[in-house]
């Protein structure tokens, strides 16, 4: 029954003979730490998502400040929204060189520096610069790891885990609305930026939760996780497991040269201690030298690592259902945000206003959403339930609202439409899930930056997308049906590759056997 990974059509090795030595459960693995994690991400996405999606008060109040278009305001939004997730493959490189905790630390300080700075423009480019990208990048740096430690930290219950700590964008959107218009009603907008930047520090402190696991804790991940599966399907053929076979991401270069210069370095400074020098000048310099020479190597390693990930020949584009699911994550996201955009005129051109404003359509939609990630996580946690298959019932259900949507006209219909819409998308919590399913834990972290810098594009350029088919037909029904369709196409692009990995194997057995 349980067949997400045998619909992807993966296949492991035979891990049985790891899996059959006894071994005692790691507490901090889905338990103990993990759910100081869990916290971490949560309070992450509350002050970084939350935020963004609560962005719409600042925008009015930089439209009555600088007396631009509202084309050229929205950029600032926009380009927060966007290099968050766009950035993702370049956080990577910092994961990999530096791990989450530092990644995530600096990126908290850069996040607060650029809502400081902000507080300080004298026009809407002088935003592009602190609020879009330094905010932007800032804010990257800590969504990225957020998402990846809970992935680490969790086995069983990894859906489950995502589906709690990306309520945070929910919860958030409503504190932080909340908060934004108190402090721009008291205290101006310049003072309301200056003091949710000093609340992002806080980002630091989510960071600074992100405890690294040591490579016991991973290894005995990695047995649990082989000896669970071992009844249940053989997965992922061209995941981490044939990523590592190509050996490319080979850890013993890199341990045998950090050795080799330990063993020079250490040589050298025992030379220093018995001969000519004992000067402690030199020997500081000595202490420079080595620390200098392991920063190098670290660095090394970890560029080598991000570069075969994208380039080498274990290169993750070579999975082919990865690269539909990259596909897919090209046209999905805007399906999401543009009800968000467009919902409001929508109800204005049924004369519905009195009846939103009572209970908002869009509330409805952040509401319902996350109790979809959380039941949904729930759902996909379950033994005899394939997490593969939620996730796609999940976009088929939001793909068919998205499309219906503007044949609804009466408030009552649009609400159970944007019902779905919300519940149907806390597949997002399934997203890294998937990921993982795909590539491994030790490759998500580069693999989801592709996937969410996919939906930072999608997010970026959806919008305008729309806002322009408008000015073209007039309507926003075509803007539904444009996005809908080619969100169907992403679907399509996941149903048809899985049955590709599938018939090749067979063929080559096939062949073999002719020979």
């Amino acid at each position: 029954m349980y067949a997400s990974r045998e619909d992807i059509g993966y296949d492991f090795g035979d891990d049985s003979k790891v899996g059959s030595k006894p071994i005692k459960p790691n507490p901090n693995i889905d338990g103990g730490w993990a759910w100081m994690i869990v916290l971490s991400s949560f309070l992450v996405h509350i002050l970084i998502m939350g935020s963004q999606m609560a962005l719409g008060i600042l925008n009015m109040e930089w439209l009555e400040e600088f007396n631009q278009s509202r084309g050229l305001t929205a950029w600032v939004s926009s380009l927060s929204m966007g290099i968050t997730l766009i950035v993702g493959p370049f956080i990577g490189l910092f994961i990999s060189m530096c791990g989450c905790r530092k990644t995530a630390i600096i990126g908290g300080i850069l996040n607060a520096l650029g809502w400081i700075l902000s507080a300080y423009a004298s026009n809407v480019h002088y935003l592009f610069l602190t609020f879009g990208v330094t905010a932007g990048v800032g804010s990257g740096m800590v969504y990225l790891p957020a998402v990846v430690m809970v992935g680490q930290y969790f086995q069983k219950r990894r859906a489950l885990a995502q589906g709690l700590s990306t309520t945070g964008t929910g919860f958030g959107a409503f504190l932080m609305t909340a908060l934004l218009k108190y402090l721009c009603t008291e205290f101006g907008w310049r003072n309301a930026m200056f003091i949710q930047g000093a609340i992002s520090l806080n980002l630091c402190v989510c960071g600074a939760l992100m405890r690294p696991l040591s490579l016991k804790d991973v290894s005995e991940k990695y047995v649990v996780r082989s000896s669970s599966e071992d009844n249940q399907a053989k997965a992922l053929s061209h995941s981490a497991e044939t990523i590592k076979s190509n050996g490319v991401f080979s850890e013993e270069p890199e341990k045998e040269e950090e050795a080799a210069n330990e063993e020079v370095l250490d040589s050298v400074q025992h030379r220093e201690i018995g001969g000519k020098f004992k000067s402690g000048r030199k020997m500081y310099g000595l202490r420079i030298l080595k620390t200098v020479s392991q920063l190098t190597v670290t660095v090394k390693k970890g560029f080598a690592i991000w570069y075969s990930s994208y380039f080498g020949a274990a290169s993750l584009f070579t999975n082919r259902v990865f690269v539909a699911f990259i596909i897919w994550a090209l046209f999905a996201y805007s399906s999401f945000v543009i009800p968000f955009i467009h919902l409001p005129e929508i109800v204005k051109q049924y004369n519905l206003s009195s009846q939103n404003n009572i209970f908002p359509l869009t509330s409805i939609i952040a509401i319902v959403h996350i109790f979809g990630k959380v039941i949904l996580g729930i759902i996909s946690d379950l033994p005899c339930i394939s997490t593969w298959n939620v996730f796609l019932m999940a976009n088929f259900t939001l793909v068919t609202c998205i499309l219906t949507l503007p044949l609804m006209q009466t408030y009552v219909s649009l609400a159970v439409v944007c019902a779905l819409i919300g519940f149907s998308s806390g597949y997002f919590s399934l997203m890294p899930v998937v990921t993982e399913d795909l590539v491994g834990t030790k490759h998500l972290a580069n693999a989801y930056g592709i996937i969410i810098c996919a939906n930072g594009i999608s997010a970026l350029l959806g919008p305008p997308f729309a806002g322009w088919i408008y000015d073209i037909t007039h309507k926003y029904d075509f803007s539904f049906y444009i996005s809908g369709l080619l969100y169907m196409v992403g679907i399509i692009f996941l149903l048809i590759q899985p049955c590709i990995q599938k018939k090749q194997p067979r063929e080559k057995s096939t062949e073999q056997a002719q020979v």
